[in-house]
């Protein structure tokens, strides 16, 4: 029987999801016998079962395997757990190579089937789960039968490649996404936001309305901005940077790359390199391209000698970073290797650093507020068990960070001994319009880099004094940013970030001219205005500029060219007519100032 809703937690979803993905596995091992079977886990919304298998899955193969699955269910088969020592899990799977990589990896590596370290103290133990005929090598936990699988609450929605273990030197998986839930009520909700989600793709938006590309011939992971998308980012960049001026910031610029002594000394080559690309040589000397902007940012601090008078600086740059990813993690705007961040790194004293920790942490509400998010989630890590610096600091840190999100009025969590082992942290996550929850600003306190590279200040005692240094990327990226807004708005976008923020629409040729004028009136008053004098129809006109999202579609006939009028269309589908074009001018002026939709 399927739970009601109001019982449900996500223990109860993940050992349903769970349990699917096994069943899912078993009616694809019915279908393809000589199938090899690597992970099969459950995931946020759903679950997902890697496979090798003899040919390319198509979706009338999915409908099938559902159809095996729905009389697996029907069988009312029980989950059977059982341990097995290391000879009897190889025996099991000896025709299963991955399940044996898995096995050998948990017995000698101390890791689970995804290759993360076992809690420590614990014991690497061999399990199984049996359902019907189908046996899988597994931690759990399942549901206690198959009869507690509505049949009708689950569905097979893709399949996608992976590479076994999302290493590209691996043997390429068929990847199949599926979903499960205790009611078709449930069921139908999710798939018809999944629809919501598919209609706002930034990916499929961007090409629509001409806002970037990424083209293999460039290199995968590489973004080109078309003028419709750099206009956007243009504007946005422009609204942050007078935003920073107005909080205190000064702007610096670095270069692309640094001399390998730079990433040395931060620590980047010891624990990051594999992030970063190939050595370049220079004059014999090795060079890397920045992953990061903290070291160069540092060298100006260390240019010359400071004083506890001009502290802090604040020193922002929407600075450009190449960062390595696997191919298999490249995902349009939000997974790439190349991106710009909006960089900030904070210089202090102590005594500076709960009021500088209150300014940032504000500004960075404020400007995400300016884009249009209104819900925030925030969470602070805290001190590690291996963590640099004195353990006094960390705790004044904390309770800096801890008391602005009090005064901030968000709601937080707090992730005892989550912080990275240099400084605690504040990570915000915003909602977007769908619910779905963003990780984007990050307020980091840093103990190691400046003691790696040796920062000082002299002090009102006339001593040199160690700076407090805070890492403070409030969009993160601009490219990941972007694609979040696109989705967010669903491509339209309020007019002061809209690329054209107006078309007008002669009907006829002889109409022509008098958009022309308008146009140019439009244009004096700082509005992004375009003409459709193409020969088509004002209906076809109508319907490009709707398919562009165009937040105003100004129509011109004969009675608005003898009226000196417009006939206002707007996006939502709301019309005004006969409208004096200074009217028109004031509503598009004040949607602007207020950042408004329309």
């Amino acid at each position: 029987m399927a739970k009601k809703s109001k019982d449900l937690t996500q223990d109860d979803l993940y050992k349903l999801r769970h349990s699917v993905a096994h069943v899912m596995a078993a009616a694809v091992l019915e279908m393809f016998p000589e199938a090899k079977i690597a992970i099969g886990p459950p995931i946020e919304n759903g679950f997902y079962y890697d496979f090798d298998l003899p040919r390319p899955l198509t979706p009338e193969d999915l409908k099938e395997i559902e159809k095996r699955m729905r009389k697996i269910i029907a069988g009312h088969h029980p989950f059977v757990r059982r341990e097995v020592t290391p000879e009897e899990a190889r025996e099991l799977f000896k025709d299963q190579p991955y399940k044996l990589e898995l096995i050998d990896d948990i017995l000698s590596r101390g890791v689970d089937e995804h290759g993360n370290p076992l809690p420590e103290g614990t014991k690497p133990t061999l399990s199984t789960y049996t359902v019907g005929n189908f046996t899988d090598l597994c931690r759990g936990p399942h549901i206690e039968n198959t009869k507690q699988m509505p049949p009708d609450a689950f569905k097979l929605l893709s399949v996608a490649g992976a590479y076994w273990r999302g290493d590209e030197h691996n043997p390429m998986l068929q990847r199949i996404y599926g979903t499960a839930w205790f009611s078709k009520k449930d069921l139908q909700a999710h798939l018809k936001f999944l629809k919501e989600v598919e209609k706002r793709d930034h990916r499929k938006l961007g090409k629509q309305l001409d806002l970037f590309s990424v083209n293999p011939d460039v290199g995968p992971g590489l973004v080109l901005w078309h003028p419709n998308g750099g206009m956007i980012r243009m504007i946005m960049e422009q609204f942050c940077r007078e935003e920073h001026q107005k909080a205190g910031y000064q702007f610096v610029y670095t270069p692309h790359i640094g001399r390998s002594w730079l990433w040395e000394t931060s620590g980047h080559l010891d624990f990051y390199r594999e992030n970063m690309y190939s050595p370049i040589d220079v004059d014999g000397q090795e060079y890397f391209i920045k992953p990061m902007n903290c070291p160069f940012h540092i060298m100006i601090y260390k240019s010359r000698r400071r004083s506890y008078r001009e502290l802090p600086f604040r020193w922002a740059e929407w600075g450009t970073v190449y960062r390595y990813e696997r191919g298999g993690v490249l995902h349009g705007l939000m997974r790439v290797r190349g991106f710009t961040q909006d960089d900030a790194h904070i210089f202090c004293r102590p005594d500076q650093m709960p009021e500088e920790i209150d300014k940032v942490l504000a500004f960075s509400l404020h400007i995400l507020r300016s884009f249009g998010f209104q819900e925030f989630n925030a969470y602070l890590s805290t001190m590690p068990e291996k963590a640099v610096g004195d353990p006094a600091r960390w705790k004044d840190a904390e309770e800096a960070l801890q008391e602005a999100l009090e005064r901030s009025g968000i709601p937080y969590e707090i992730d005892e001994g989550g912080g990275a082992f240099y400084g605690p942290k504040i990570d915000l996550k915003i909602s977007d319009a769908l619910g779905r929850e963003w990780q984007l600003s990050t307020i980091q306190f840093d103990f190691n880099l400046p003691d790696r590279f040796d920062l000082k200040y002299v002090g009102a005692d006339g001593q040199e004094h160690r700076p407090y240094m805070i890492h403070r990327a409030l969009l993160g990226s601009m490219e990941r940013f972007f694609g979040i807004l696109i989705e967010h708005y669903g491509g339209a976008f309020p007019v002061w970030l809209a690329p054209v923020q107006a078309i007008l629409i002669p009907i006829a040729d002889r109409h022509v001219d008098y958009a022309y004028g308008i146009r140019d009136k439009l244009l004096d008053a700082g509005l992004r205005v375009e003409v459709d004098d193409s020969a088509d129809r004002m209906n076809a006109k109508i319907r490009n500029a709707q398919l562009q999202k165009i937040p105003y579609m100004l129509v011109i006939g004969d009675k608005e060219m003898g009226n000196g009028t417009v006939a206002l269309r707007m996006r939502d589908g709301s019309r005004k007519d006969d409208l004096p074009v200074d009217d028109f001018l004031n509503v598009a002026l004040e949607a602007i100032r207020g950042k408004r939709s329309l």
